[in-house]
């Protein structure tokens, strides 16, 4: 029986194209159904989260996921990666270097800790976090089937050091944008931000999905050019980078 988008939770952004808020973080989770592929944007913040996720999109697909793009690495979007089972994994270049070894995979079971996941959860993500795939240096276009495609860009760094936009062309492109665009709250600089990059980064995002894209957040509703060109400029004032 077919399930609509609306039926199981996630908001339909275009034919074939979605995403879902997850609790919690408000975190973003896109879906880009093609013809005999299927790709998940990000993986949600832990197995079971991703084990959800990955049950809703095959429901939404057809068939399972076959792709999984990795914003950035953050344990609120890639915790839940190891649940995507056999699918393809891209992230930008760098991204899978931090989580390669004991010490970055016990970082990243802290912070996730540390912001209010289960410890539990938190420790068995950790342990089974997807350590390799391909990496994006530049820009990668995506062969979907049906004549659809997604491109693959390394838009960072900026929120952090290893940002993946996934843009999805069509009469109203689609611009999953990661956490370089937050809508539900201030964009959020940690540690590993690169904040004299960050105006440049969403620079980037309108050059590539142009004045009418739907821009999709890492965190909150969909959002027009207007919204990012102002949050562009509001980073440029707060961090003090000028065009």
């Amino acid at each position: 029986m077919t399930v609509t988008w609306e039926e199981l939770g996630w908001e339909r952004l275009a034919d074939g194209v979605g995403r879902v808020r997850l609790p919690g973080w408000d975190c973003t989770v896109g879906l880009v159904v093609g013809e005999g592929s299927a790709l998940l944007v990000d993986a949600g913040s832990s197995l079971a989260e991703g084990a959800r996720l990955g049950a809703q999109a095959a429901r939404l697909a057809g068939g399972g996921v076959t792709l999984l793009a990795l914003t950035h690495p953050h344990f609120d979007h890639v915790l839940g990666a190891a649940a995507s089972g056999a699918a393809e994994c891209f992230a930008a270049e760098g991204a899978y270097a931090l989580h390669a070894d004991e010490r970055g995979r016990e970082e990243l079971r802290a912070d996730a800790v540390r912001h209010g996941l289960d410890a539990g959860a938190a420790a068995e993500a950790a342990a089974a976090m997807v350590r390799g795939g391909r990496e994006v240096r530049d820009r990668l276009a995506l062969p979907l089937g049906g004549g659809r495609e997604a491109l693959l860009v390394n838009a960072g760094p900026g929120h952090s050091g290893h940002d993946l936009a996934v843009v999805v062309p069509g009469d109203r492109p689609v611009v999953f944008c990661g956490d370089l665009v937050e809508e539900s709250g201030e964009p959020q600089a940690g540690p590993d931000a690169v904040p004299d990059r960050w105006p440049a980064a969403l620079d980037l995002l309108l050059e590539l999905g142009g004045a009418d894209a739907s821009y999709v957040p890492g965190h909150g509703a969909v959002v027009d050019a207007a919204f990012v060109g102002a949050q562009r400029d509001a980073l440029a004032a707060r961090f003090g980078v000028s065009r």
